[in-house]
């Protein structure tokens, strides 16, 4: 196992690292695992993810994603703000967002995460010219895209690659390995709506 580059920079406390650590300990819980177990499945060194386990270091977005999948649970269940009755303001903050190993590509929960309706709401932003690689997600998962800035390329599984201008949206399988790359000069942006068919509850 290789641990280099698996997770994010060490950072200081802050509510999103700390919500992550605090729900990835429950979820390692209810399965009845272990974190060395978990650590083992996904490739990464047990070190790496207690350190995400006890809030002392932030995962990336792959990572996480891994730690997801693994253990059969929405992406959206290790970080966004639980639902509850009311409403919730979710505050535009560097404190939100989750980076990937190399930083070109960011992400942002938009929503409030609850038992129904299975989806998630995301602002993604891409830097010039970069491609972030997608693992297939659990089976029926599908994926709307919205491009609010720039140019963005989308690739699922075989299909031909999908070039989205400004104000472009798209519908597609995201069960399959699939990609997002900025084709532009410039910073670019979408919200992606992320919604699954059965997965198990959080």
């Amino acid at each position: 196992m290789n641990s280099k580059h698996a997770d994010g920079p060490p950072v200081s406390e802050s509510d999103l690292t700390l919500a992550i650590a605090e729900r990835l300990r429950v979820h390692v819980a209810q399965g009845g695992g272990t974190l060395d177990r978990l650590a083992n499945s996904i490739g990464v060194s047990p070190k790496t993810l207690n350190a995400i386990a006890s809030g002392a270091r932030a995962p990336s977005i792959e990572l996480l994603w891994k730690i997801a999948n693994a253990l059969g649970v929405p992406f959206g269940s290790l970080i966004a703000a639980p639902a509850r009755s009311g409403a919730l303001v979710i505050r535009k903050s560097p404190d939100n967002v989750l980076s990937s190993r190399s930083g070109g590509f960011k992400s942002r929960a938009l929503m409030a995460f609850g038992e129904s309706p299975r989806v998630e709401i995301y602002e993604l932003t891409l830097a010039p010219g970069f491609a972030e690689e997608s693992q297939a997600h659990a089976p029926g998962t599908s994926e709307n895209i919205v491009v609010t800035k720039g140019s963005i390329e989308i690739i699922s599984g075989r299909e031909p690659p999908y070039r989205l201008e400004e104000g472009d949206a798209i519908h597609f399988d995201a069960d399959i390995p699939h990609s997002y790359r900025n084709i532009g000069e410039d910073e670019a942006t979408a919200h992606l709506v992320l919604a699954y068919a059965d997965i198990r509850s959080a």
